[in-house]
């Protein structure tokens, strides 16, 4: 059975394995491909970043930070990011993840949530977050280097969250 939790310190092997593939591919996140260890792990377990695991029989198999997209007046916007092992990519976990931190970000008061950054040849990113309710709001051109593709759009990407 699929549960998100709160991030602990004994998850960090397991958030590593999930985040370097993921960096080493660098066609999802605008990170250094060969960005080592620790400030990869510095990046995603930021002091401003509240991060959750997603786990399958005990097992880590997807992380996500939630934090304020800007500070001041834009800190009711909500962000995050998302990781998913890949030996477990379509099975839900980054749609569990979503609907967890739009619950999460709901009960911190958060109006709203933005992506910045969806990288346009994500494909499966961007049906999963419109699926779940966001749209596509704006559009950078050539935004984005992907290592095979080239100069790419980069995708922001914007729901509301409903108050309760």
């Amino acid at each position: 059975m699929l549960r998100v939790r709160p991030f602990f310190p004994e998850d960090i092997d397991p958030v590593w394995l999930m985040l370097q593939p993921v960096i080493r591919s660098g066609d999802a996140y605008a990170l250094p491909m060969d960005l080592d260890r620790e400030p990869a792990l510095a990046y995603w377990l930021h002091p401003t970043h509240e991060v959750f695991v997603a786990e399958i029989d005990g097992h880590v198999v997807g992380s996500y930070f939630l934090r304020p997209n800007q500070a001041g007046g834009g800190a009711h916007v909500a962000n995050c990011g998302y990781l998913t092992a890949l030996s477990e990519r379509g099975r839900g976990v980054a749609r569990a993840m979503c609907a967890h931190s739009l619950d999460r970000a709901r009960e911190r008061g958060f109006r709203a949530m933005q992506f910045n950054f969806v990288v346009s040849s994500n494909d499966r990113a961007v049906r999963l977050w419109q699926s779940l309710g966001f749209e596509i709001v704006g559009r950078l051109p050539e935004a984005f280097l992907h290592p095979r593709l080239g100069y790419i759009d980069s995708l922001v990407m914007f729901r509301r969250i409903e108050s309760t």
